[in-house]
Parts: C-alpha cells; structure tokens; sequence
C-alpha cells in the first residue's frame, strides 16, 4: 500500500510517512484484500475452504464485537445494578427507579456515544471496555455504601447512578484527549468542520433510526404504566426488559461491529467480503440468540428474583416469559441487520422502515390487542413483537437482495468524493 492509493491523508497535518504508518495500523486488523479483477478474488474464494473462510471472518468480527461486549454489558450493568437495590427496598421503589432508568436515563448519552464510537473506530475498544468496567464496579460498590450501609434509600441509588455515569465519561474523555490517540487527536482544530454537512445528513438519518428503535420499548413501559394494578405490572415488565436488555448487549455490540465490517468491506471493493461477513454476524448473533432464549424457558420461574422476592411479580414475570424469549430470539437479528444498513450507508430506509414497522403498524397492533381484547401487557407486548417481526423480514429482504458489488463501487465513489473534498 503506498499513498497515491490513500488520497485522504493527502492534507493531513502530520508528516507523510508518520500518517501512513498511522493508516496502515488502523486498518489492518479489518479489511481483505483488495482485488482488481474478479478472477483473483475468484481465485481466493475457490482455494480457501469454507471453515477457514468463517474463522478468518469471525476473527476479526470478535476484534470489534469482544470488547464492545464487555463495555455495553458493564454500561448495562450499571443501570440493572440500580433497580435490583430498589428491587429489594420493595415494589413501588423498583417501579420508580425502573422507569428513571429505563426512560429519563436513556436520553444522557449524548456525551458517552460520541466518545465510545470516537475510540473503537481508532481500535481502542479495549480502552472503552475497561473504562467501562471500572465504572461499574464502582457504581455496585457505591450503591451498596448508600443503600446497604448509610440507609439512602432511593436517593442513594440515583447518587450511585450519577457517580457512576460520570466515571465512565471522564474516563473515556481523559484517555481521549490527554494523548490516547496522538494520531487522530491532538487537540482541536478548525478541520475538524471539514464535510460537516454531510456528516450531519448522514449522522440524522442514523440517530432517527436507532432512536425509533430505542423508544419503542420505552413507550411500552409508559403505556404499562396505565393498565389495571400497574405497580405489578410495571415490575414485572421492567424485569423482562432488564433482561431483554442485558442479552441484547450482544445483538448491539454485532451491530457495531457488522456496521465495521461491512462498511470496510465496501471500502475496499470488496462486495463479496461484505456479503459473507453480513452472513457470518448473522449466524452467530442468530446462534447466541437462540442459546439465551432457551436459557429464558428453562429458568422461566427463577428469573425475577434477581430483582424481587415479591410473589405477585414473580408470578407476572412467569407469564410473560415466553413473550421474552420471542422478543430475544427476533432481537438477535434484527440489530445485526441493522449494522448492515448502517455500514452500507442506508440508514434513512432504515429510519422509514422503523417508523412503519414500529409506530404504524406494532403499536397501534399492541395497544389494539392489550384494551380491545382486554389482554393486558400481554396483548400490548405481543403486538409490538409483531412490529419486530415485520421489519427483521423486510431488512432481511433488503439485505438477501442486495447487489454487493454495486454497493461496493457506491462506496468507493463516495470515499473519493470525500477526499478529493478536503
């Protein structure tokens, strides 16, 4: 690789050797080979067999998804740590610190992401894992010094959530900018506006898409929050989705790293590669879906005690536990589809497929079904499962349809356009 082949270090402020030094580390873990001509890539694919095809595939796959799984599993932790202390302070305590964490905290991630996505794209996401588990482990140790030890009550649970938070930010914003990545950041610079329109356009259509999905869940518990002995119903929906969420860091963390993939995969032309590493996230997010849902039906009767020894709930949770799996199983695709849009630069279909799916068709279905029918949480969140089910079908569609190699040359064309732009 020399550096007529990478035009967008052509203004970069260091020094040109010391810039393509920096490229070459930061692409090497990720993308193929780059062929000319189709017979050579052909040729690559008749010779090598499948299974080493799939290992080589899935290792650099687990590059991306293996920290990313640990630093959203602690991040996750951090907000279940909290409403397992409330859970057992009693019922109306889980059901208020369930919806502060499920609903008020989902919207203080503005300076979290930005950083998390800043550092896996330099592959730092060790960095981010690391950070992340340090902040929960002090967030569980000052959560039991102000429930357990200094008797806050609620109050001591949303000062150990702050704490918490805030750890993992300053962390990762010192690492970042006290020279953790001295190639990419070295302080700030009036460059960093260059191609800001289309970054906006691009970043919207993004943020549309994954907050459509994001609130869908949130508006379930909000609508729970209605029903007939809500209390009850409120914790045993929280649980659920406590557990939904603790699996589907997984789905999301292949969600990152299959947008990575694929998107490096374009860039090199390389369709078949996006194609077939599209394939292999699929398959594994798919497999470890399936693993925990069964987990889900054989520990159908045991899994609200982590948060509650309260009859009532227990029993709730028993019930809706098939719901649950459903939910797990469909959300072990559909995130991983989702990565694909995004590294395939589709991400405004994706936005109108989520309002269709999510706000015309599940909700009103949920809503129908849980007071029509008088079903209850049950009806709402089985509705809802419908609107999953129908968009994981139309991403799959548009992703078994899709002509790589065409997105291949889409995205090498915009790669120019960019740099020949700065």
């Amino acid at each position: 690789m020399d550096e007529q082949k990478i035009p967008f270090l052509k203004n970069y402020n260091h020094s040109d050797n010391e810039a393509l030094q920096s490229s070459k580390q930061l692409l090497q873990h990720h993308p193929t080979p780059i062929y000319q001509g189709g017979n050579q890539e052909d040729d690559y694919v008749e010779h090598t067999t499948l299974v080493k095809r799939v290992w080589v595939e899935s290792t650099k796959l687990w590059h991306v998804v293996g920290p990313s799984i640990i630093a959203r599993i602690s991040a996750y932790t951090m907000l279940v740590a909290g409403q397992a202390f409330a859970g057992h302070l009693g019922d109306l305590e889980l059901a208020a610190v369930s919806i502060a964490c499920n609903v008020i905290v989902g919207f203080d991630y503005g300076l979290m992401f930005p950083l998390q996505r800043f550092l896996q794209c330099q592959l730092k996401a060790g960095v981010v894992a690391w950070v992340s588990v340090v902040a929960l482990v002090v967030q569980i140790f000052t959560s039991w010094l102000f429930v357990s030890v200094l008797k806050c009550g609620v109050i001591g649970i949303a000062m150990s959530q702050n704490l918490g938070w805030w750890v993992l930010v300053i962390g990762l914003f010192g690492y970042t900018a006290l020279g953790g990545c001295p190639l990419t950041w070295a302080g700030f610079s009036i460059e960093a506006f260059s191609g800001l329109w289309e970054f906006v356009k691009l970043s919207s259509a993004s943020g549309v898409m994954i907050s459509l999905e994001n609130w869908y869940y949130r508006i379930l518990i909000l609508i729970t929050g209605n029903l007939k002995n809500a209390e009850i119903a409120l914790d045993a929906l929280t649980i659920c989705l406590s557990i939904n969420g603790w699996e589907m860091m997984i789905p999301f963390a292949f969600f990152a790293g299959t947008g990575v993939r694929v998107a490096n995969e374009l860039g090199a032309r390389n369709g078949k590669g996006a194609k077939f590493a599209t394939i292999v996230a699929v398959t594994t997010s798919l497999a470890i879906g399936l693993f925990f849902c069964l987990l889900v039906l054989i520990f159908h009767d045991k899994l609200a005690y982590i948060f509650s020894t309260s009859q009532p709930v227990v029993e709730e949770v028993k019930k809706l536990s098939i719901l649950l799996a459903t939910t797990i199983l469909f959300n072990s695709v559909q995130p991983v589809l989702s990565g694909v849009a995004v590294g395939s630069g589709w991400q405004s279909i994706g936005a109108y497929i989520n309002i269709g799916c999510y706000y015309l068709l599940g909700l009103p279905l949920g809503v129908f079904m849980g007071w029509k029918f008088e079903l209850g949480i049950m009806g709402i969140w089985a509705g809802m499962i419908g609107g999953t089910a129908i968009q994981t079908l139309i991403l799959a569609i548009i992703t078994i349809r899709c002509d790589w190699e065409k997105e291949a040359q889409k995205a090498s064309m915009h790669v120019k356009k960019w740099a020949e732009g700065i």
